[in-house]
């Protein structure tokens, strides 16, 4: 296959065009998907392309087109249902919680429910406490859901193709500030098996795991470490419930140390079910205490500088390698 550099936001439109012209039973909708081609202008062209039945504007009442969705999955019906952003879509979580990753085991299995809930979550800057929070673990703590957060054009275009043909409810994370991010997506058909971590790059003396955007503060940190003369394998889980727990360890058996890089707040994350298991599972591989890289125990501020000093950095991250390898 041959490949091209196409933006964030076009890998996720191609993984749903490409899916609505195969089944038809599959739908998109949500607040401004169709008129004005998607807040995040990931739509658009859908609009125009497969009608309004199948790209549909809703008003600003996440419960309520959720619960659309939700029947219409259990219907026989594909929905693709776009929150503007995961912090609104707390409007709509009982019906993600409650029905979409329930109905199948209440109903004694008479009931699916294929639907995929997707849209930005996290920081984007200057947008405040409400507008600012990573909920990639609540959904996680889940039973009947599936949590999908990629990091990259690639992953993304061929994790959501996997998410939308998959029978079970999807919980799709994105990133606002990632929507511009160019990467390589090949022209021809792929998907990408979800509930596998990837290495994105091998090393040898420390394992850093993250996700989503803060993925290139782990590759950026461990290009610095690199000068520095500490190799660092580096984990994108990508999928984050089921997690590939095989991965993280056979790497921790390698390296014996373990760094976890996440945006959101540190009690009850995902990093405290890593270490966890780790300690589980490997715990005669490590040779120091493992290290997690959070957000701050706050709700995030306003002020720029509030944003700076909440979210993980790349100097954290080293920081946090060197201690947990006794280097000053």
């Amino acid at each position: 296959m041959s490949e091209r550099i196409i933006a964030f936001r076009d890998a996720l439109k191609e993984a749903i065009s490409e899916e609505m012209r195969l089944d038809e039973n599959i739908f998109i909708m949500g607040e401004e998907v169709a008129e004005y081609n998607g807040a995040y202008k990931v739509s658009q062209g859908m609009l125009d392309e497969f009608g309004a039945k199948r790209v549909i504007d809703t008003p600003i009442a996440e419960l309520g087109f959720a619960g659309i969705g939700v029947g219409a999955a259990m219907n026989g019906l594909r929905p693709i249902i776009e929150f503007m952003t995961f912090n609104f879509a707390l409007l709509a979580i009982d019906q993600v919680v409650n029905s979409a990753a329930k109905v199948h085991q209440m109903s004694g299995g008479q009931f699916t429910c294929p639907i995929v809930f997707r849209g930005p979550s996290g920081s984007a800057g200057q947008l405040g406490a409400q507008h600012s929070q990573m909920f990639e673990n609540w959904y996680a703590n889940v039973p009947g859901l599936k949590v999908i957060s990629p990091s990259n054009p690639y992953d993304a275009k061929g994790l959501l193709k996997a998410a939308i043909r998959d029978n079970d409810p999807i919980v799709f994370m994105e990133s606002e500030v990632m929507y511009g991010d160019k990467g390589n997506v090949p022209e021809g058909e792929y998907i990408i098996e979800i509930g596998k971590a990837e290495i994105k790059k091998e090393g040898t003396d420390v394992t850093i795991v993250s996700f989503n955007k803060l993925m290139k503060v782990a590759l950026q940190a461990a290009d610095e470490l690199a000068k520095e003369g500490i190799s660092a394998e580096v984990i994108d889980l990508r999928t984050i419930r089921p997690l590939d727990f095989p991965c993280i360890v056979n790497s921790i058996k390698k390296t014996n140390r373990l760094v976890i890089v996440e945006e959101s707040w540190p009690f009850g994350s995902i990093s405290s079910e890593i270490t966890y298991q780790v300690q589980k599972h490997a715990f005669d591989y490590l040779d120091a205490p493992i290290k997690r890289v959070t957000g701050k125990d706050v709700p995030m501020g306003y002020a720029p500088t509030l944003v700076d000093a909440y979210l993980p950095t790349v100097q954290d991250t080293i920081n946090a390698v060197k201690s947990a390898m006794y280097v000053a």
